[in-house]
């Protein structure tokens, strides 16, 4: 770590979702790495984030609760992230598992497309990978990789079993302005994750904004200083928090995407907005 590395990390994933690292794992490694503040963020699971927060205050690593919702728009994804919400509440619990069986049942019927493309994915294997977490088309492409189907996770997504790919399934998922409320009902702070990648961002904002978004995560592990600028020039326009992350999964070496937690930048302005905010702090 340098002197000019981030202390904070917002956009964090374990094996409660497709991550490699356990909730206590990864809060030792931000630690190794000289982070101050994480956020737990898993895919529509704040499973980890109990493990997370016990680990946390054994190496006074300060852990935000968090979560990474999947929401849909016409040809394309968004995600929304929550910070600093009540991730007990039963009826959100029942939306997140309505959200992860969703995924499952997606993984499988892709698994299928992939069998009848002569592309076998042992189901088994893929359900191994996973372990507790929410089954998702990373641990598909992991085995896909495992099974030399593929040369990396990246050509499995390109080729395979991105959006456009042919063995791509749909699955039930959210309006990106009903995970924003969802995220408000539960007395969290929403931001819309890695903004550069949304189609028409300029005329999503205003509804997101009408149902409670806070924040655009700007800081991005794989977004240029260009884009950086751009991107908080947006959300100063708007009155909106930048928020930054790398959205580590594992240690990546491939050359893209973070190899550790906290290799992408970001100000310890955006915690004390974000905390300023929030109506409950661990």
């Amino acid at each position: 770590m340098t002197e000019n590395s981030s202390k904070v990390d917002l956009h964090l994933h374990t094996t409660a979702s497709d991550g490699a690292l356990t909730p206590a794992q990864l809060v030792q490694e931000a630690k190794a790495q000289g982070l101050e503040c994480i956020a737990i963020t898993d895919h529509d699971s704040t499973n980890g984030i109990e493990e997370a927060l016990d680990e946390g205050r054994r190496l006074g690593v300060q852990v935000i609760p968090g979560i990474e919702m999947s929401t849909d728009i016409p040809r394309a994804e968004v995600h929304v992230l929550g910070y600093y919400l009540n991730y007990h509440d039963a009826d959100f619990q029942g939306t997140l598992q309505q959200l992860r069986e969703g995924r499952r049942d997606r993984a499988e019927k892709m698994v299928a497309k992939l069998a009848a493309m002569g592309l076998r994915v042992p189901w088994e294997r893929v359900l191994e990978v996973a372990g507790q977490g929410s089954v998702g088309r990373p641990h598909i492409a992991q085995v896909m990789v495992e099974k030399g189907l593929v040369a990396s996770t990246t050509e499995a997504f390109s080729t395979y079993i991105g959006r456009n790919g042919p063995a791509y399934v749909e699955r039930y998922k959210l309006t990106p302005a009903e995970a924003v409320s969802l995220i408000r009902q539960v007395e969290g702070l929403p931001v819309l994750a890695h903004p550069a990648e949304v189609i028409r961002l300029h005329s999503l904002l205003p509804d997101l904004m009408a149902a409670g978004l806070v924040g655009v995560e700007c800081y991005y592990s794989e977004y240029s200083p260009e884009i950086v600028e751009g991107l908080v020039a947006v959300a100063d326009e708007h009155g909106l928090i930048p928020t930054g992350g790398t959205d580590f999964h594992w240690h990546n070496t491939t050359g893209h995407g973070p190899k550790h937690p906290g290799d992408s930048w970001v100000p310890w302005e955006s915690v004390r907005r974000l905390r300023a905010k929030a109506t409950r702090v661990p």
